[in-house]
């Protein structure tokens, strides 16, 4: 490649970098609120739909099987959301929108990170964030992973849904939110 060809693919670089650091970095907006819980990973307040960013429930028809045979493992994580919010107001940051027109967000009741806690109970999967809680309640076989289950997006693809979308984008840009959040 010829040094033109490598300050052209530079300057590409360092734009790209600048537009994930604009992208990360720009001022979050905070909604808070009574909420709705609609699912097991979306929560509506003040009429504004927020997904949960990182995360992915179960579908309320899915089913899973546990030690007691099969068990309404969707509806199962949408109580295990609303238990969590018990009536308390929440509070979510979000950065962007998904593809349906949802706020995708990182949500709190009280002192309680909403989507990490979900997944480290075990009733929904890691989706572009939250790789090591999921992990841990792997391990500790808790929620979901006590039993057999699809997971929510490969269930969708065979039962006619529609996958959902990539949270914050491609998959670099998620991977780069994970190590963030890590260190």
């Amino acid at each position: 490649m010829s040094l033109a060809g490598d300050v052209a693919m530079a300057a590409v670089f360092l734009v790209l970098v600048g537009l994930l650091a604009a992208r990360m970095y720009g001022e979050p907006l905070e909604l808070v609120g009574q909420v709705t819980v609609n699912d097991g990973d979306t929560i509506t307040i003040a009429g504004q739909r927020i997904r949960l960013w990182g995360i992915d429930a179960p579908e309320l028809s899915q089913t899973c099987r546990g030690e007691g045979g099969d068990y309404a493992c969707g509806r199962r994580a949408r109580d295990a959301l609303r238990e969590l919010v018990a009536g308390r107001p929440v509070s979510c940051t979000w950065r962007e929108h998904d593809r349906y027109g949802r706020l995708l967000g990182i949500c709190r009741a009280g002192d309680v990170d909403l989507n990490a806690r979900l997944v480290e109970e075990g009733w929904v999967v890691a989706f572009g964030g939250y790789a090591h809680e999921e992990r841990q309640a792997r391990e500790a076989r808790r929620g979901l992973w006590a039993g057999e289950f699809d997971r929510p997006r490969d269930w969708r693809e065979t039962h006619g849904g529609m996958a959902e979308a990539e949270h914050f984008g491609p998959g670099l840009m998620s991977a780069l939110l994970e190590w963030l959040r890590i260190f």
